[in-house]
């Protein structure tokens, strides 16, 4: 059990499919200086493909973690190929039954830094038919910390996109 974290910073809250959350992830994408680490589970929303490509084309550095299940199938409308093939470190999770985590780690090593998590997957169905949260916690630096080395956590024990496509028949 990890020891407590101090409420700091700031909470933006949105709900499907009433407030958009992908507006507001979007928008904390596209503020973001150094670094994004995404976990995904299931990705189709091209629009925040589209935007993670413009951030690395702008010199962030971006890394996606995603779940195995959601990528061994090929017609489900997923972006991480679309990623990968753009130059974007991706990663598969293969150690777990699901791999569910919805996260993305916006600048975690600096003041600015953002975490954004809640139930919302990163599809048009969590956008526009689902209820879903989305919750964008800004500027706790432990948070921050504590999400990273989770995150890491994870990588250490994923396997790189391109060696899980050539594993996969």
């Amino acid at each position: 059990v990890r020891d407590t974290i101090a409420a700091t910073g700031s909470v933006e809250v949105a709900f499907s499919p009433w407030d958009d959350p992908q507006a507001a992830l979007l928008r904390a994408v596209d503020g973001a200086r150094r670094e994004i680490y995404v976990q995904s589970y299931l990705f189709t929303s091209r629009a925040l493909a589209f935007s993670l490509q413009q951030a690395k084309q702008r010199g962030v550095h971006v890394e996606v973690l995603a779940d195995a299940g959601m990528n061994r199938r090929r017609d489900n409308g997923s972006q991480i190929p679309l990623l990968a093939s753009s130059g974007i470190a991706v990663a598969i999770e293969t150690a777990y039954a699901n791999a569910h985590n919805k996260v993305i780690l916006i600048d975690p090593q600096t003041e600015h830094c953002a975490v954004v998590t809640g139930s919302y997957n990163f599809t048009w169905s969590a956008r526009n038919r689902n209820a879903e949260n989305l919750l964008i916690l800004r500027g706790n630096r432990q948070l921050a910390a504590a999400y990273l080395d989770n995150w890491k956590r994870h990588r250490a024990q994923a396997v790189p996109y391109e060696q899980f496509r050539k594993q996969e028949p």
